[in-house]
């Protein structure tokens, strides 16, 4: 009897954290947004132990509904501090048993060093070089800012949700609203270099409220480069020379400086001197 109630209880699960690397072969690792912690089958013992870390958000689900959410810390789960779930189970107070439920921790920490880019070029009107070929790229910073939204939302039934699933849909976004942005800019092709920090952080505020749908929050953005294609960037570079050498441009139709007539021969003929 004591064997089989060693081996009931061993299904019985006492602690639940997320160390980002549970389970090993399952990609739980710094990129993941979401997490959901495998039971196993298992049930979840009453005064378990739920280990929420630093940038981490715990939350308990039940059928598709959210439930208790847990911030960092150490808590030992009761109907006390499980309100919502508790009355979605229908246990009474004070319950004891073990229950079923999921539990899904979600990053919230800042995650750095994210990176955009155009796949294709943005064709923007120059008002002095015409239709233009250009390409960007830079970087972001991201963050979860409404963990109960993404888990709702986006995440859906998965067990993991990471940044691959969504980088693609944000630098789509962000060169999307980038290409809006260059069209009603007023600066010349030439001169945007000097306007990458306003730029960047216009497109930041564009994005804010479309990356809120998400749940998530873009607290920085950088465009590091905006590039020409290879030809314009060439006649740029000799159109700037023929500047720096004074030489006039090609075409620009400057037309020399007259000579002056030829001297007759009865100018370089000295006067004749009469006899006195």
């Amino acid at each position: 009897m004591d064997r089989l109630w060693q081996r009931v209880r061993s299904t019985f699960i006492d602690v639940i954290e997320w160390t980002h690397d549970d389970p090993p072969a399952g990609g739980a690792g710094a990129d993941t947004l979401v997490w959901r912690f495998d039971r196993q089958g298992g049930a979840i013992r009453m005064g378990a132990q739920l280990i929420v870390r630093e940038g981490q958000w715990a939350v308990f689900v039940n059928e598709g509904r959210i439930a208790d959410g847990f911030g960092p810390g150490r808590h030992q789960l009761s109907t006390r501090n499980l309100p919502l779930l508790t009355n979605l189970l229908c246990l009474p107070y004070g319950f004891e048993s073990p229950f079923k439920a999921e539990v899904i921790f979600v990053a919230t920490r800042l995650f750095t060093d994210l990176r955009w880019g155009t796949r294709h070029p943005l064709i923007v009107r120059d008002p002095e070089l015409g239709p233009v070929r250009l390409r960007g790229f830079g970087t972001y910073t991201l963050r979860v800012n409404d963990p109960g939204w993404l888990v709702r939302e986006i995440s859906g039934s998965r067990s993991r949700f990471g940044l691959d699933d969504i980088s693609e849909q944000l630098r789509n976004l962000i060169v999307s609203r980038l290409a809006d942005l260059l069209g009603k800019a007023e600066h010349p092709i030439t001169s945007l270099a000097g306007h990458y920090d306003e730029l960047a952080r216009e497109l930041r505020l564009r994005l804010a409220e479309e990356v809120q749908e998400y749940g998530l929050e873009l607290p920085t953005l950088l465009i590091e480069n905006l590039t020409l294609p290879p030809e314009v960037e060439a006649a740029l570079d000799r159109r700037s020379s023929r500047a720096l050498s004074g030489e006039p441009a090609a075409g620009s139709g400057a037309a020399k400086p007259p000579l002056p007539p030829p001297l007759s021969a009865s100018a370089l003929t000295p006067p004749s001197q009469e006899p006195a």
